[in-house]
């Protein structure tokens, strides 16, 4: 898809993945148009956007807390702060359309944008609606939703189009070939270990204390996180661990598809960028959600649709763990019926679905 080069959209959104990663996959989609995104300074969208080669500004930036907190006192300033900068940003630059996918630091460039008169598109990821996107829907265009129980949040502004995804998720090599890549050379079942864009230290902690008891049954793949140290979790002298276990800070996005492609099944959090990659590869999940978070509400309907194995982070243990994945690893007729609930949850399309309503929206400037 191409466009005259006088269009530019802005991007808006960060302090963590989650937000980011969705206006990424619409950037690929659209094409080679000009964009420039806002974000804040010590949050991860700056590398993540640059490797992209887009251009970043990072602005001031607050949160609006739902429960007492003296930064509530403090944080309108910095809120305001940003305002400012991305009302002369936006007035300056001229964009066509201003896209975010939630995050605090997205909230002053919305409403600068509607004062500016500048059209705006909002992308509900996760089941429960943020407080940031409360704040910015009503000075939205149109905002995209990845499930349909959330048209009820939105009304009539609201396009159920289901959550962007990468498709580069597809392998391009053979699955043996991949085994060798990360030295998995016997026929044990392979169990990928995802805590999220920063590691989950619940979830490498149970790993850790229940390897001795997994390794008998599986062999793992375990993404830690950036900057978890991997030596807190094999020490050097457990060369037997080291057959059948595998650590990763991070894995790129064509690692990442390697890894899913030989996985017999995932454990992971559930935010919604990794639930859409498990719904579009339909692999059978165990889902530890962060507690009394969004992600809670996202593995509700997971549950629901009886489509992923969902577990209490707050009453898991590392034997009760050991004893969900057996089980899983030992009932093939399980694995199926998941893999087969799980594909159906996520609606496809989305990245051709949102492109089309933004090409309707700069039609319409």
């Amino acid at each position: 898809m191409s466009y005259k080069n006088s269009i530019k959209i802005l991007l808006t959104g960060g302090g963590t993945g989650g937000s980011v990663m969705p206006l990424l996959v619409i950037v690929e989609e659209i094409g080679n148009l000009e964009f420039l995104w806002l974000g804040t300074k010590k949050g991860p969208e700056r590398q993540m956007v640059e490797k992209e080669g887009i251009k970043f500004k990072a602005i001031a930036n607050g949160k609006l807390r739902r429960y007492f907190s003296l930064r509530n006192f403090i944080d309108p300033v910095f809120i305001f702060f940003g305002f400012v900068q991305a009302f002369f940003i936006i007035l300056k630059w001229k964009p066509s359309l201003v896209i975010s996918a939630g995050s605090f630091v997205g909230v002053p460039v919305v409403w600068s944008a509607w004062l500016l008169r500048v059209p705006i598109l909002i992308h509900q990821q996760d089941a429960r609606p943020g407080l940031a996107n409360k704040l910015m829907a009503p000075f939205a265009r149109v905002i995209t939703v990845t499930f349909e129980k959330s048209l009820a949040d939105y009304g009539k502004k609201a396009v159920w189009t289901g959550n962007p995804i990468r498709y580069n998720l597809k392998i391009k090599n053979k699955k043996q070939n991949i085994k060798n890549y990360y030295n998995i050379k016997t026929d044990l079942p392979v169990v990928l270990v995802i805590g999220g864009g920063t590691g989950a230290l619940a979830i490498n902690q149970l790993v850790e204390q229940s390897l001795g008891e997994l390794i008998k049954i599986c062999q793992i793949i375990h993404i830690t996180g950036k900057n978890k140290n991997r030596s807190n979790l094999v020490s050097s002298k457990e060369t037997k661990l080291l057959r059948f276990y595998h650590t990763f800070e991070f894995l790129n996005a064509e690692e990442m598809a390697n890894a899913y492609a030989i996985a017999d099944m995932v454990v992971s959090r559930a935010g919604m960028g990794v639930l859409t990659e498990l719904s579009y590869l339909a692999k059978p999940a165990i889902l530890i959600p962060i507690p009394d978070s969004h992600q809670e509400d996202n593995v509700k309907i997971f549950k629901g649709q009886n489509a992923a194995i969902v577990l209490d982070q707050k009453q898991l243990t590392a034997e009760k763990l050991v004893d969900k994945i057996r089980k899983l690893i030992n009932n093939k007729e399980l694995q199926k019926e998941l893999s087969k609930n799980i594909r159906q949850v996520i609606k496809r399309g989305a990245n051709e679905e949102i492109v089309k309503i933004i090409v309707n929206i700069l039609s319409k400037e």
